[in-house]
């Protein structure tokens, strides 16, 4: 059973090119476009990894992690910031319960090795 990554990101390119990046080496991709559609579908699919952009409408990425990390069962459940924003935003994530940050735009050879690490 392949494992599934849930990408967060407002911009639909962005969603297409990282469900491209993922599909690729194997995993299942569930989308959501903003913050409140990101807690939901956490709990309707229990992704293995989730991809989230800290800037989004309705409800921002921190603030979606905070809740996710309340869900019985998330406190697992790696969350990787994604941030156009360079390190000024990494201590934020880090403190929202965030497990780690990358950078926009997203090349495959920095997302590999992140994929690689939090599913192996």
């Amino acid at each position: 059973m392949s494992k599934t990554i849930m990408i967060v990101d407002d911009v639909a390119d962005t969603r297409t090119m990282m469900r491209v990046l993922v599909e690729w080496h194997g995993y299942e991709v569930i989308e959501a476009a903003d913050g409140f559609e990101a807690v939901e579908k956490s709990l309707q699919y229990h992704p293995d990894l989730i991809l989230m952009d800290l800037a989004l409408p309705i409800m921002d990425g921190a603030t979606a992690t905070k809740l996710i990390r309340e869900i019985e069962g998330f406190d697992k459940v790696s969350i990787v910031a994604l941030t156009g924003f360079s390190n000024t935003s990494f201590d934020r994530a880090i403190e929202a319960g965030f497990d780690d940050v990358l950078v926009k735009p997203l090349h495959f050879e920095n997302l590999e090795p992140l994929l690689n690490h939090y599913l192996s």
